[in-house]
């Protein structure tokens, strides 16, 4: 048994400056019912320094950034203010925009997506019961025909879709999937496992394994921390093995979904432990969920697994902690012009 210590592409994480305001419901008085409980701590700048602050130790070679539900009424801008940030840190290395898919002027907001070179997907939740028990015969955004027109345009502008709903609605989003071969999908957070109840799990079991029929299906494994309950290897092995076990090695990234997951563990927590689940995998199959992958599903340059073999690395968006550091601006006003530039 060896622990990977390995280039890691961090697959899901967000950058945000709440102090600017863009991100509703992290206002300073803005309270909304969160899956992890109490948030507050997280109302703070989270940039590249403190991401590679937080996972000091760990050879974090590339990054995917995230949509943070900025204000929909600019639903572009959160794209110009990442670039900014990549721009200046040289991380990340790619970007997950949001859109509305049912607006009548998706598809132009999906194609002014599409021209930022830093944007390979789209995130738009759409909606979940409450619970296991209350899903039967609820209906979210995935069976509404004017959000599947959005959703169909992913395929003409060349971008991914992430899906971020509990396991209980995947019999709606397997039935959409399966009509849009086409259209690569990364299921998010390992398909929300909050309920780890044995009938939770089982339910949660058959639902990832129906998803893995479709070829098109990627998940990641992030984000699967339980308030009340320490984020260790013991804990969190089941959910690993069981994400694998339905998608295989070759169809699964981990990541660290910070700063949000720094609600229930710190980066050594999370990746310690995702090493330590790991540690009985073969080389080739470590390397695989924690850079290879996301480097295949978000098309990154694949020179960023193997710094030393290119010729001209400053070249690449960004990987090392030394990059980072000498682009901190010690002047936080330069900061503040930044972001409102988006």
């Amino acid at each position: 048994m060896t622990a990977y210590d390995g280039p890691i592409v961090d697959a899901h994480h967000h950058f945000w400056e709440p102090r600017l305001g863009y991100q509703p419901w992290l206002r300073p008085d803005a309270a909304i019912p969160f899956r992890y409980g109490d948030y507050t701590s997280i109302k703070r700048d989270y940039l590249p320094p403190d991401l590679l602050r937080d996972a000091a130790g760990f050879d974090i070679v590339g990054t995917v950034t995230m949509e943070t539900e900025w204000v929909e009424s600019d639903p572009v801008g959160e794209v110009v203010y990442t670039e900014g940030i990549a721009q200046r840190y040289g991380l990340p290395t790619a970007s997950v925009a949001h859109a509305r898919l049912q607006d009548d002027d998706a598809r132009a907001v999906l194609e002014e997506l599409a021209e930022h070179d830093l944007v390979r997907a789209v995130r738009q939740k759409p909606g979940q019961a409450s619970s296991a028990d209350r899903a039967a015969g609820s209906r979210t955004l995935l069976s509404d025909p004017e959000w599947e027109r959005g959703f169909a345009a992913l395929a003409d502008v060349g971008l991914d879709f992430e899906l971020q709903t509990a396991w209980w609605q995947f019999d709606e989003a397997v039935s959409l999937f399966r009509r849009y071969p086409e259209i690569a999908v990364t299921i998010n957070h390992a398909g929300l496992p909050s309920d780890r109840s044995p009938d939770g799990l089982d339910g949660w079991r058959r639902a990832m394994s129906t998803m893995a029929e479709l070829p098109n299906v990627s998940a990641k494994i992030s984000g699967i921390g339980v308030p009340g309950m320490p984020w260790t290897a013991a804990n969190q092995r089941e959910v690993v093995e069981g994400v694998v076990a339905a998608f295989g090695t070759d169809r699964v990234m981990f990541a660290s979904n910070y700063p949000v997951d720094s609600l229930t563990a710190t980066y050594a927590e999370i990746y310690g432990g995702f090493i330590e689940i790991t540690a009985g995998w073969s080389r080739t199959e470590q390397e695989t969920a924690f850079a290879r992958n996301a480097v295949r599903v978000y098309r990154l340059p694949e020179r960023i697994l193997d710094p030393a073999a290119d010729p001209d690395p400053a070249a690449d968006a960004g990987a090392t902690a030394d990059a980072v550091a000498a682009a901190a601006d010690p002047d936080p006003a330069a900061e503040t012009d930044a972001g409102l530039s988006a």
